[in-house]
């Protein structure tokens, strides 16, 4: 006769609040840190991978977001738009060659909902250095309303809208914001 006790596993103690939130922002500016890297570098396969299969993303005026319009400069429905945009950038398009840098900041997580999705807001700007001048642009400048949501445990865009402040975007918005 077993004598043995069969004890439950008791369930994991539950976490502080602020720490999970202080977590979760880590997690929000870490995904930030390497979307901005990716896009620097211009690897526009990185950057496709960081979204959901059904995400949308799109780069519109802060006008047409005021008032609730989705027309944009890039609208794209779905990961296989964007890829479709980030294959064209690479292999077809032809632009002047530049670099960009993306400074991300004032990130404000808005909402962890029970579902996973996490609604979150950070403003960005993005500099350009044609090649051929000696001086960074101010590119554009603007605000990420983001919705995030985990795939197999990593975090990942199901949504960002990029609204730009400027009245108009300087030269061709070629490259993702």
């Amino acid at each position: 006769m077993d004598l043995a006790v069969k004890r439950t596993p008791s369930p994991a103690p539950l976490m502080d609040p602020r720490l999970e939130a202080v977590l979760l922002r880590h997690e929000i500016e870490t995904f930030n840190v390497r979307y901005a890297a990716a896009l620097d570098e211009q690897r526009l396969s990185d950057w496709t991978d960081m979204f959901t299969d059904d995400a949308l993303y799109v780069v519109l005026s802060r006008e047409n977001f005021d008032h609730n319009m989705p027309v944009g400069l890039i609208y794209c429905e779905g990961k296989p738009m964007i890829h479709d945009r980030a294959f064209a950038l690479s292999e077809t398009a032809m632009f002047a060659p530049r670099y960009l840098r993306h400074i991300i900041g004032n990130l404000d997580v808005l909402s962890e909902e029970q579902d996973g999705i996490v609604k979150a807001r950070a403003n960005y700007v993005v500099l350009q250095v044609l090649f051929d001048r000696p001086d960074a642009t101010l590119h554009q400048v603007g605000a990420y309303h983001d919705v995030f949501r985990r795939e197999n445990g990593v975090l990942k865009l199901a949504e960002r809208r990029c609204v730009y402040d400027n009245l108009l975007v300087p030269n061709a918005l070629c490259l993702p914001v």
